[in-house]
């Protein structure tokens, strides 16, 4: 086979072309998920800032009901 023609067949096979189309709309995925991790982590973390207080100030609270008795 000559290597024009090696060339030719080469830039007519498609078959890598599926796996191009899949590694682009999987980092538009990933690239979303980041978006969507940066925007939410503030209020996430306040969040679960809030809920350990909570926690903390009814276990301070039913300690001191349980001390009283």
């Amino acid at each position: 086979m000559t290597l024009p023609k090696m060339l030719e067949q080469f830039s007519r096979d498609e078959s890598g072309a599926v796996t191009v189309d899949w590694v682009v709309l999987t980092a538009g995925i990933v690239g979303l998920g980041l978006v969507v991790l940066g925007t939410t982590a503030g209020g996430i973390t306040k969040a679960s800032v809030n809920v350990a207080a909570d926690v903390q100030s009814t276990q301070a609270a039913a300690t001191a009901l349980n001390s009283a008795d």
